[in-house]
């Protein structure tokens, strides 16, 4: 079986069932891309202050997208969250951004131009996605492991 779906007759997970017939669908890589995007609006909001308008339109988009589209998902992405991995990811991200600019700023090194920022964006959005797509696939494949 993929970890394309997966019912909820073969899935638990941190010892909370699911009720029988359902499907646990993964959250698609687009939203993942708009999560990325917000963990890189800081740098981009330094880049380019003019930013702020798109920014918040595309986090309103987000937040529609995740209580529409994905609404059937939503159960999964609940699970995640309260999976100590999605939140050892989210503090992780935290302390990289924060510690990274310490890191650069006490080494005299402070990121100030729109090059730096745009690379820091670069990196903060490549790194969410792949770190929430790793741990969504870690936490389907637990929950199918579950079943066995």
């Amino acid at each position: 079986m993929t970890t394309e779906t997966i019912t909820a007759a073969e899935a638990t997970t941190t010892g909370t069932a699911v009720e029988a017939g359902e499907e646990i669908k993964p959250l698609p890589t687009w939203f993942f891309c708009f999560e990325g995007l917000m963990s890189a609006a800081y740098d981009l909001f330094k880049a380019y202050p003019q930013s702020l308008w798109v920014l918040g339109a595309l986090a309103l988009v987000n937040l529609v997208a995740s209580l529409t589209v994905l609404r059937s998902r939503l159960k999964l992405a609940k699970r995640l969250w309260r999976g100590k991995g999605t939140r050892k990811i989210a503090l992780g991200l935290v302390a990289l951004r924060l510690g990274s600019h310490l890191a650069l700023g006490a080494a005299g090194l402070a990121v100030t131009g729109i090059g730096g920022h745009l690379g820091f964006a670069v990196v903060m959005a490549a790194t969410t996605v792949s770190l929430l797509w790793f741990g969504q696939r870690a936490a389907l494949r637990a929950i199918a492991a579950g079943r066995a």
